[in-house]
């Protein structure tokens, strides 16, 4: 095996790399995205999401989402709050109960905004 050499000289304006600076979202743009990617991290809220977006409705009731992930109606409306305040998802008031439906731009200009940088 040939042993491989580098050279400590190198100067640093010959560097084979963009600056990541360039490339790094500015600071409001990553609170926003990491809302969006913080209220995706619990696996419970990925599957209320995917119920929401994949009901023939277009929009499920809090008191239909608690039986499918088995749990409590409050513990699912603790859930659909923080969908909401990231933008995942509206809410409807409808007399005594709340009404969701997905917003999916969100998560197509968090996922866009990543890749486009």
């Amino acid at each position: 095996m040939t042993p491989v050499e580098t050279t400590a000289s190198a100067s640093p304006t010959n560097s084979c790399c963009t600056p990541v600076a360039e490339a790094m979202v500015d600071e409001e743009t990553a609170q926003q995205l990491a809302k969006v990617f913080k209220a995706l991290g619990d696996p419970t809220r990925v599957k209320l999401l995917s119920l929401i977006t994949t009901s023939a409705d277009g929009e499920m009731c809090v008191c239909d989402l608690t039986d499918p992930v088995g749990l409590s109606q409050p513990t699912v409306s603790h859930h659909m709050k923080l969908l909401v305040e990231a933008g995942l998802v509206a809410r409807e008031q409808r007399g005594r109960w709340a009404y969701y439906h997905p917003t999916i731009d969100t998560l197509t200009e968090a996922a866009q905004t990543l890749i486009a940088q």
